[in-house]
C-alpha cells in the first residue's frame, strides 16, 4: 500500500511503502551468493549473520572484519557491516560501509534503499535525495520517496511539482494528498499558492488535481463558499468527474442539499478512480449526518444496500454493520457483518460480532459453520469454542458441543465469567447426553463460580 507510513526520525518522517520493500538478494544470503570464497571466509560470514540474528551486533562486526581480512571485494560484507552499525546507531560508520558496498554493486537496490534510509535517519536529506535518484531508474515508485525527501529538505516547490506530475500520470492517492497538505501547512504562503493554482486551472482546465488542491486550501482557510464554487467549476468543466463529487458532497450536506449530496456520494462509491480510504471517509460523514438527521435514514439504507455494486470491500460492510448495531438495528447489522466476513474471514472482531448476532437470531447452522472456519485461523481462542458449543447445543449435537467446550477450557486463562459460561454449556451438553451426574457437577461448578463473580 502506498499510503503506509514508517517513522524513521524523531520527527514524523513519512516514507511510502516502496522504501520498506527491501529486495531479497542481500537480505537472504546463502553460500552460492558469496561466489568463489574460502571456507574460512564462509565460516566468518555466516557466524556474522548468526550473531546479528541474536542481536549481538558487535560480535557480528568482528566476524565481518575477519571476512575483510580475507577478501575486500565482496559488497555483501560491507552491506552487512552497514546494517550492523546502523543497529548500534553508529550512523557514520554505517553510511561509510554502505557507500563502499554501493561502489562494488552500484545497481543493487537493497544497498541503495538502506543507504538512503540511513541518510534520512541522520537528517542528511541531500544525501538521501541523491541516493533515491539512483533508485528511480530501477523502479519509478521511488518517486514518492523523492517527493517526501524534498518536503523534509524544505524543497517545497520541487515537492509540489513532483506530486503534481505523479498525480497526473498515476491518479491521486491518499499518501500524496497527505504529503501535499503537509507542504501547504509548512509554507503558509496561501496567497501565492491560490494564484498559482488559479493560473494552472486557466492554462489547463482539464487537470482535476489543481481544482482539488485549490478546494483544499480554501477549506483550510475557512472560505467554504469559494471552495464550493471551485468544486462546482470542476464539475462544470469536467461533467464526468467523480473527483468533483468527492469535493462537493460535504458542501451539499452542510447546505442541506440532501438529495444532491446522496447523489454525489453514490458517484463516489461507484467510482474506480477514487481510493478506498476516501470512500471510507465519505461513508463516515454520511453516517454522522444521519445520526444527527434520522429522517434521512432511508437514503442511508439505500446507499448501504447497494454497497455490493459499488465496492467489494469488507471494511465498508463492517462500518455499516457497526452503525446499525449502535442504532440497535441488529438484524441489519448481522446482514452487513456476514457480507464483510465473506470477504474478510480473518477479522476476529468481525467473527465475534457475527457469531453473537447469529446466535441471537437463532441462526445456529450458520454459527456452527462460521465458528468451524474461524477455529482454523484462531485455534487458541476460547470464545470461539464457547460460541460454537452454544450453536451445537441448540442443534442437539451434544457430543460435539462437549468436545468443543473441553478443548476450549484448555485455552481459558483467568476469565471467571467465561468459565461460568463454559460450565453452564457443559451442563446443558451432559443433560442432552442423559448424563445426569455430569450435568449436575457442572451446574454446581457454574453456581459456585457465579457466587465468586458476584
Amino acid at each position: 500500500m502506498r499510503n503506509l507510513i514508517i517513522i524513521l526520525l524523531a520527527v514524523f518522517m513519512v516514507f511510502p511503502a516502496k522504501s520498506q520493500e527491501l529486495p531479497q538478494l542481500f537480505l537472504d544470503v546463502n553460500q552460492d551468493d558469496l561466489g568463489n570464497v574460502s571456507n574460512e571466509f564462509q565460516e566468518y560470514f555466516f557466524e556474522a549473520l548468526k550473531q546479528k540474528g541474536i542481536e549481538n551486533y558487535e560480535k557480528a562486526i568482528t566476524a565481518l572484519e575477519k571476512c575483510l581480512e580475507l577478501n575486500t571485494e565482496k559488497a555483501v560484507v560491507y552491506f552487512e557491516l552497514g546494517r550492523n552499525y546502523r543497529e548500534l546507531e553508529q550512523f557514520d560508520k554505517s553510511i561509510e560501509n554502505l557507500k563502499k558496498a554501493r561502489e562494488l554493486a552500484p545497481k543493487e537496490e537493497s544497498i541503495l534503499v538502506y543507504l538512503f534510509q540511513t541518510y534520512g535517519m541522520t537528517k542528511d536529506y541531500e544525501g538521501a535525495i541523491s541516493t533515491v535518484k539512483e533508485l528511480i531508474p530501477i523502479d519509478e515508485a521511488y518517486k514518492e520517496d523523492l517527493a517526501n525527501l524534498y518536503f523534509l529538505n524544505e524543497n517545497y516547490d520541487e515537492a509540489l511539482s513532483l506530486l503534481d506530475k505523479l498525480d497526473e500520470n498515476l491518479g491521486a492517492n491518499s499518501y500524496r494528498n497527505s504529503l501535499r497538505r503537509q507542504v501547504y501547512a509548512r509554507t503558509k504562503n496561501t496567497g501565492a499558492q491560490i494564484n498559482n493554482l488559479q493560473e494552472s486551472i486557466t492554462a489547463n482546465p482539464d487537470i482535476e488535481q489543481n481544482y482539488l488542491n485549490l478546494i483544499y486550501i480554501y477549506t483550510e482557510q475557512g472560505e467554504d463558499e469559494e471552495a464550493f464554487r471551485v468544486a462546482q467549476e470542476l464539475l462544470d468543466t469536467n461533467p464526468g468527474s467523480s473527483l468533483a463529487h468527492l469535493a462537493l458532497y460535504k458542501f451539499q450536506l452542510d447546505k442541506g442539499e440532501t438529495d444532491a449530496a446522496v447523489a454525489s456520494m453514490k458517484v463516489v462509491f461507484k467510482s474506480e478512480e477514487i481510493d478506498i480510504e476516501s470512500k471510507f471517509k465519505v461513508l463516515n460523514d454520511f453516517l454522522s449526518f444521519v445520526q444527527d438527521n434520522p429522517e434521512y435514514e432511508e437514503q442511508l439504507i439505500e446507499v448501504a444496500g447497494n454497497l455490493t455494486e459499488w465496492e467489494n470491500a469488507p471494511k465498508l460492510y463492517e462500518q455499516v454493520g457497526q452503525y446499525y448495531l449502535k442504532k440497535n438495528n441488529r438484524e441489519d447489522a448481522l446482514k452487513f457483518f456476514e457480507l464483510g466476513l465473506n470477504e474478510n474471514p480473518g477479522n476476529f472482531e468481525l467473527i465475534k460480532n457475527t457469531l453473537l448476532l447469529q446466535l441471537e437470531f437463532k441462526k445456529y447452522e450458520s454459527a456452527k459453520e462460521v465458528s468451524e472456519d474461524a477455529l482454523e485461523s484462531f485455534p487458541s481462542q476460547p470464545m470461539l469454542y464457547l460460541l460454537q458449543a452454544v450453536a451445537l447445543n441448540e442443534l442437539a449435537d451434544f457430543e460435539a458441543a462437549e468436545e468443543s467446550l473441553i478443548f476450549g477450557l484448555d485455552y481459558l486463562i483467568d476469565d471467571k465469567r467465561m468459565e461460568f459460561d463454559f460450565y453452564s454449556q457443559l451442563s446443558i451438553s451432559y443433560s442432552g447426553m442423559n448424563n445426569a451426574d455430569k450435568a449436575e457437577e457442572y451446574r454446581r461448578k457454574a453456581e459456585n463460580l457465579k457466587k465468586e463473580i458476584n
